[in-house]
């Protein structure tokens, strides 16, 4: 069964790293239940209303397994919240899920509207060398979820895909072809759910190349 394990949000902080000078990354699990909102969660903040607000990017999810993944290969403990998401899930594959995909968690109905792309931010905050690199070639984005129908979630809250799309765009899919193999991006059609988040991030520099 497939469940949150943990919701989490963040308020905006000087950091020093990225242009803006300014994050709100650092994620932390909330006790009870917390609303989502068109735009995203109550009490969360977004610094960069440029490049990661809009509807399209209103709930990051991770996968608890995933942060295990990389807990193991960086010989650290890695809390829920700590790669900036929303919503830690377990008991479902979100590289294998696909673009398009329609969840029902606690009172909301959230769909997958785009990927993870790493930036300078995200390696600051996780403090590890040539993190951008590693991220990208490690192929566990997570996926961005559009909300469709606004309500209260909390941990605990099961998972249930209720739409799932008929197609190869996955988020791994996804997230290669936005990122290492661009040769794929014209079969990202496949899913004009997506289409909106694909514009926008090909109308804007590439971030994968830092370092």
């Amino acid at each position: 069964m497939a469940f949150l394990e943990s919701v989490n949000v963040g308020r905006t902080v000087d950091v020093p790293w990225g242009k803006l000078g300014r994050s709100a990354i650092d994620k932390r699990p909330v006790d009870g239940s917390v609303m989502i909102h068109t735009l995203g969660l109550a009490g969360d903040e977004v610094a960069d209303q440029v490049n990661h607000a809009g509807p399209d990017q209103a709930v990051y999810a991770y996968a608890r397994e995933d942060l295990d993944t990389w807990s193991a290969q960086l010989g650290r403990d890695l809390r829920p919240g700590l790669f900036g998401e929303n919503l830690t899930t377990r008991g479902i594959d979100l590289s294998e899920a696909r673009a398009g995909d329609r969840w029902r968690v606690g009172g909301t109905l959230l769909e997958i509207a785009g990927v993870r792309i790493p930036c300078s931010v995200f390696q600051g905050f996780v403090d590890e060398k040539q993190w951008v690199k590693r991220f990208t070639l490690g192929r566990l984005p997570g996926p961005y979820l559009r909300v469709l129908e606004e309500g209260a979630v909390r941990a605990g809250d099961t998972i249930e895909v209720v739409e799932q799309r008929d197609h190869e765009v996955t988020v791994d899919f996804l997230f290669r072809a936005l990122t290492t193999e661009r040769g794929l991006v014209p079969r990202l059609s496949a899913e004009p759910r997506i289409n909106s988040f694909v514009r926008r991030r090909l109308g804007e520099p590439r971030n994968d190349r830092r370092k």
